[in-house]
């Protein structure tokens, strides 16, 4: 049994063993390295991860990538990833989606998979050249339902705190329409009261329902929590997922059914959150947060509100700043972070910076929390997918910039005018949704790309991410 107190020491330890057992086994220059492909739901974190692998496995699209374009890249192939106990990523499956017959995007991620992709160059460093001519970077990547990330912010909340905002959240426009039948459950109780297994299901269900509802809504809600009870993965009407908020202040009696709830949600967050966190996220190197603005945007104010709202809280628990040889002690940290906005191939090409003005000022707390921390920052609008292409017609005698593509519910190419950006997130008085950009589905023949899936600045994202490891 180990000593508490000695925990720390522990695990600083293993991870020392850990870091000198790939040494041995990997040589000198074989570099692990942790991507956390970070984001909400719908933000694309399958496509990018499908995207990045089939671009750096092909490696015909990547003229930014510094270790592409000066010739020193020599070739990427799929290796069996560390962590056997993760299922893996499926690219070949995705991939197929994308590219096959009737081309798709990828259906919703149900639980947490991994891949690992190793990248084998000629060091740019002539020290590094001497010791070893060829050097290997090991990437690993993790995917997982975006509602999962959600969970995270539980982490530094007691039950009555979770409950105290879970509910002001709820008795708001449009959250409030959406937990009527919840909230009227609520009303009814004694908290105090002997806890009853059939009113903790009863409220569960309740709670449940009404989270799949804020999933549903034309808002485009963001802040569900608890993660597992939307996307319950191999978990299942587990009694771990048998809680919900509850009004009021904590009670004095034990047995209570306050107490019952208080209990399954430390539960829940010392066996599902914590274990998240700790076996994949508190683990990253580089992070990239995948934010769909163009959702947001149509979704209108409330559904940019709460997308902003819950990205700063999901990125609270990660350990953002620069590296040191004290890492294996202390654990990782974080030490380059890219917000980036997908979709972008969704607005003509002169509209991109206007999407990335936009993304700065959305994520503009965030990132300048994360510089305090010590880490670079860096935005960037992206398509991991490039599903249109910008073409210029004529429209009652001016010229507009449009988007040729196949929308989402038609079978044949359009022009369409996307619309603008506008210069900030700010809706017209008396206008919830005036914008309403469109979603289109992946180009046909994307089988016959020897070059990789045609994207938008997947390259400048991986330098900015992978380009000093790749020196």
């Amino acid at each position: 049994m180990r000593v508490p107190i000695f925990n720390d020491l522990y695990d600083a330890g293993s991870r020392l063993l850990g870091r000198a057992g790939d040494l041995v086994s990997g040589g000198i220059l074989e570099q692990d390295v942790r991507l956390g492909v970070t984001g909400l739901r719908r933000a694309g974190k399958t496509v990018f991860v499908t995207s990045l692998v089939d671009n750096l496995l092909k490696a015909g699209r990547l003229p930014f990538l510094d270790v592409v374009s000066s010739g020193r890249f020599q070739a990427s192939r799929l290796r069996p990833q560390p962590d056997a106990q993760v299922p893996r990523f499926e690219v070949e499956q995705r991939l197929a989606e994308l590219t096959g017959p009737a081309p798709h995007w990828p259906t919703e991620t149900r639980g947490i998979s991994q891949l690992r992709l190793s990248m084998r160059y000629r060091p740019n460093a002539v020290l590094k050249r001497t010791v070893q001519p060829v050097a290997t970077l090991n990437l690993d990547i993790v995917d997982y339902p975006g509602e999962w990330l959600l969970d995270l912010p539980l982490l530094h909340q007691s039950f009555a705190e979770w409950s105290a905002l879970t509910l002001e959240l709820a008795g708001r426009a449009p959250r409030d329409e959406l937990s009527v039948s919840w909230r009227g459950w609520l009303a009814t109780l004694d908290t105090a009261a002997p806890a009853e297994e059939e009113q903790a299901r009863r409220g569960a269900a309740l709670f449940t329902d009404y989270l799949h509802a804020c999933r549903r809504s034309d808002n485009l809600l963001s802040l569900i929590q608890p993660g597992r009870f939307v996307e319950p993965g191999d978990m299942a009407n587990a009694p771990l997922l048998t809680f919900c908020p509850l009004p009021g202040e904590r009670p004095r009696a034990r047995g209570s059914l306050w107490a019952l709830m208080e209990d399954r949600y430390e539960a829940y967050k010392t066996n599902v959150v914590r274990r998240f966190f700790a076996d994949h996220f508190a683990r990253l190197d580089r992070q990239i947060v995948l934010i769909d603005v163009l959702g947001a945007l149509n979704s209108g104010p409330a559904g940019m509100a709460d997308m902003k709202r819950a990205l700063e809280l999901s990125l609270e628990p990660f350990r953002h700043g620069p590296s040191s040889w004290l890492d294996w002690l202390l654990g990782r940290r974080i030490d380059r972070v890219l917000f980036a906005a997908t979709k972008a191939d969704h607005v003509a090409s002169h509209q991109h910076n206007s999407l990335r003005h936009l993304l700065d000022r959305l994520v503009s707390d965030a990132r300048a929390g994360i510089r305090f921390e010590g880490a670079q920052v860096e935005t960037m609008a992206i398509a991991a997918l490039k599903s249109t292409e910008t073409v210029v017609t004529e429209h009652e005698g001016r010229q507009l910039r449009c988007v040729r593509g196949v929308p989402i519910g038609r079978d044949r190419p359009t022009v369409l005018f996307p619309g603008e950006i506008p210069e900030d997130a700010d809706f017209p008085p008396g206008q919830e949704r005036p914008y309403n950009f469109m979603s289109f589905l992946p180009p046909a023949d994307l089988a016959r790309e020897a070059r990789g899936l045609p994207h938008i600045r997947l390259d400048q994202a991986m330098q900015f991410l992978l380009g000093d490891y790749l020196e």
